[in-house]
């Protein structure tokens, strides 16, 4: 990261009474005397915000950010906008949500700031102080639900009271100055850093009749007050109808009160996005409902449950103003499927243009992979459009209904990435992230950045030392590998002090195993968890060998640690000539057997009869499971299948449970991969990254990638 000069008095700002903080959104506006003399050459303004911004130069949309990041560690974006500025007066109009808890990518702090400042031709021109307006914006409702377990509120607006704040001209004489929350460098936002990620490139385009699945009218149960389960309700019950669009995609749906209209769009694939509106000639008062899906079910799509586990109602609500508008909400959502639905009564000049809009990684694909074969062709594609639709300012596992960056997935989708583009900038944050939020005995978070001590998965932290190892052998950046040594020792300590008396660890009071969706046994001593953190010391000790004389006294004792350790795991596990999960013998997994390859805990002459179980357990492609078989290992520990097939020798049978699994979603037309075998359970998605590592292996198989 690039530590920053920040002018003097350049302040964190916040709206004019300090306990704003639910579910807010703020609207500031620089100083009403903010005048250049003359167009200015070069003019950088850098910007950070909690929790997030949008940010307009004379009333130009010029980004959104900052990039995820702990507050101690904040990201501060920074924008030439030099283009937008003129002689004389200019506005910089900025827009502050603060939702006023933590979720799975954001890190609460009991307060809402803003930070700017401007330079102009090298010169301090503008910082955020106390001369700054602001007021809470009157549109959104701080009466919300929110989007999932894992995210933040659902926007419900109201455009009547709306107004053109963001242009130049805007009077805000009525608003409040902005209040001083925070030194710039304060115990609340500390260790200002530039972004390292690149800004997401920011498209929009017209939803037409290519796009269109189906349209249907209905009504609209007004006694239903959440709008997600109002649209649950209205869309099954409402029947096929054609509402004509002109060729510029505009449609004049005449409707009567309580009668709605609905639209929904496949977008081809899950994208990062926001379904928008232009609409003319409101009367006022029509309603607009805006839902996101991830997938059909008998080609119905599915609207999520929110009484289920995962809690996911991905429904804005905006009631319209009169007069021309445009609808377009603040936060980033993500869906393969748009599904509109629009209340009237409607005016006779009532017209709407449905659109979206998406945000995409700006990608350097410089390592393609074909083959001759188009199966394996058609999984590359998969692969591919997966890591490209999770892909935002970092990994994230999936973006319909969380957009989380969980460490332990980091681990795959570096690998695919890696696969596909030389770009390290994503695997490098996730290390870099997950060692900024440590806890104080040195266990990893499981989610980066967020306070969700509740998904404390350890078996994660193993995967943090596979990915900072595969990242030293990938990119040999000795310098950042070395800043993260002192993270790498404590955690292994840690763990250490785990061991039991038969040689074992056993989880830690209030924290997980590890996650996955398979059937097999959790119960302790666990051979998966003793194993993965048998390869971790292995995986440890082969980097301290490898840096040289600093780290190399590491290697020594981890060695030491990982012997006694294959010792006792073969002596609890091994039994009957064959591998077990637990020590009450109740299930035998795949993942189990295959770690017990990986790290040299079966012995050579057992990995032939390993391997050939591993390859017929993938081929069986029921994967429903029975007793007395391997437990099949769920898309995302394939990974570990694949690495110990890979160890065995059996690199072909690697691309052809590839060919086979994969090739069932490509074949049935799936765009993306699942992030099970089955996703028919309520919040299932069909787009997550970690089942796309794929990639990384048939190019291994194939001889077109080399690390190191």
């Amino acid at each position: 990261m690039t530590a920053l000069s920040i002018p003097s008095p350049t302040r964190w700002i916040g709206s004019d009474h300090p306990f704003d903080l639910h579910e807010v959104y703020l609207d500031f506006r620089s100083p009403a005397d903010f005048a250049l003399d003359q167009q200015p050459t070069n003019a950088q303004l850098f910007i950070t915000g909690d929790s997030r911004y949008k940010v307009w130069v004379n009333g130009v949309f010029i980004g959104r950010g900052p990039a995820r990041s702990w507050p101690h560690a904040q990201q501060v974006d920074v924008y030439d906008i030099a283009p937008h500025l003129s002689a004389g007066h200019n506005a910089i109009a900025v827009q502050l949500y603060q939702p006023g808890y933590s979720h799975f990518s954001y890190v609460h702090r009991a307060a809402a700031g803003l930070l700017a400042w401007l330079e102009v031709d090298g010169e301090s021109a503008l910082v955020t102080d106390s001369h700054w307006r602001v007021r809470r914006n009157p549109t959104f409702s701080p009466a919300v639900e929110r989007v999932s377990i894992y995210g933040s509120g659902v926007e419900l607006r109201d455009l009547a009271v709306a107004d053109e704040w963001t242009a130049p001209g805007f009077n805000d004489n009525r608003w409040a100055a902005a209040r001083i929350v925070a030194p710039a460098e304060s115990p609340l936002w500390s260790g200002l850093n530039l972004r390292t990620a690149p800004h997401l490139s920011e498209d929009t385009a017209v939803l037409g009749a290519d796009r269109l699945v189906a349209c249907r009218l209905g009504k609209s149960d007004a006694t239903i007050a959440d709008p997600h389960l109002r649209l649950r309700a209205g869309w099954p019950a409402a029947q096929p109808a054609t509402v004509e669009a002109d060729t510029d995609g505009w449609v004049s749906p005449q409707l009567a009160a309580g009668e709605t209209a609905f639209w929904l769009f496949d977008l081809g694939r899950a994208w990062t996005c926001q379904g928008t509106a232009e609409v003319t000639g409101t009367v006022g008062g029509e309603d607009l409902l805006v839902s996101y899906g991830d997938k059909l079910r008998g080609g119905e799509l599915v609207i999520s449950d929110p009484s289920t586990y995962c809690r996911v109602r991905l429904t804005d609500a905006t009631r319209l103003g009169a007069g021309d508008q445009t609808v377009e909400g603040f936060s980033l959502r993500g869906g393969r499927f748009l599904l509109f639905a629009l209340t009237g009564p409607t005016g006779p000049d009532f017209r709407i243009r449905f659109g979206v809009r998406t945000a995409t990684y700006p990608l350097n694909d410089d390592r393609p992979l074909t083959t001759d074969d188009p199966e394996l062709n058609a999984v590359i594609q998969l692969c591919e459009a997966t890591l490209r639709a999770c892909l935002q300012d970092t990994f994230v596992d999936g973006i319909w209904r969380e957009s989380s960056q969980w460490l332990g997935d980091s681990l795959v989708q570096a690998l695919a990435l890696w696969s596909m583009s030389s770009d390290a900038g994503p695997m490098r944050t996730a290390l870099e992230m997950a060692a900024q939020g440590a806890y104080a005995d040195g266990v990893l978070p499981s989610i980066l950045p967020g306070e969700v001590h509740s998904y404390c998965v350890v078996d994660y932290n193993f995967s943090w030392v596979e990915l900072l190892a595969f990242y030293f052998n990938a990119t040999g950046d000795r310098e950042f590998v070395a800043g993260l040594w002192p993270t790498l020792a404590k955690l292994l300590d840690r763990f250490h002090q785990d061991v039991d008396e038969d040689g074992l660890i056993r989880s830690q009071p209030g924290r997980r195993l590890f996650l996955d969706w398979s059937p097999q046994s959790r119960s302790e001593p666990n051979a998966v968890y003793n194993l993965r953190y048998l390869y971790a010391l292995q995986q440890a000790a082969g980097l301290a060998e490898t840096l040289g004389e600093t780290e190399a006294r590491w290697a020594s004792l981890w060695n030491g640690w990982a012997a006694t350790l294959r010792h006792s795991i073969r002596a609890a596990f091994r039994s009957e000539e064959r591998w077990w999960d637990d020590t009450e013998r109740t299930t035998r997994s795949q993942l189990a057997a295959a770690l017990a390859v990986l790290t040299g805990a079966a012995e050579r002459n057992e990995w032939e009869g390993l391997a050939a179980a591993l390859v017929a357990r993938s081929l069986n492609l029921d994967d429903s499971h029975r007793d007395g078989q391997l437990v099949l290992a769920s898309p995302f520990m394939h990974h570990y299948i694949f690495e110990a097939l890979h160890r065995a020798g059996q690199g072909d049978a690697v691309v052809e449970i590839i060919r086979r699994r994969w090739g069932r979603w490509a074949a049935g037309g799936f765009p993306t991969t699942w992030e099970n075998w089955n996703v028919d359970f309520p919040d299932g998605s069909q787009c997550h990254a970690f089942s796309a590592h794929p990639r990384y292996h048939l190019a291994r198989s194939l001889g077109d990638l080399a690390i190191g």
